[in-house]
């Protein structure tokens, strides 16, 4: 990847890329825009730091413990990984695991 923009952002500030981008119309924790070729050669992930936190405080986890998890969310996706599916989806928190693991913190 030769390039990856992380922007960290507000709910109404995600809420309305949601909308605007992707038709959908609810708050998300983090949007990822790949730019592909054949391989991603950039990608622009944005996460909402409200919904890390609210996320954070629905787990019971600390906040740079989810704010880790949906970077590598985010990233999955850049990578080409999908989860509108339960199989996806499944397979997506599997990854996030395996990456998450790679810190002290898990």
């Amino acid at each position: 990847m030769d390039e990856l923009n992380i922007i960290i952002c507000s709910d109404d500030f995600l809420l309305e890329i949601n909308k605007k981008f992707l038709q959908h119309n609810y708050f998300t924790d983090v949007i990822t825009f790949s730019y592909l070729e054949e391989v991603v050669k950039s990608a622009e992930i944005y996460l909402s730091i409200d919904r890390i936190r609210e996320n954070a405080k629905e787990y019971g986890i600390g906040t740079y413990k989810e704010f880790l998890r949906i970077i590598v969310h985010g990233v999955l996706h850049a990578a080409g990984h999908e989860d509108s599916k339960k199989a996806e989806k499944q397979k997506m928190t599997i990854l996030e695991n395996v990456y998450l693991k790679k810190f002290d913190h898990f």
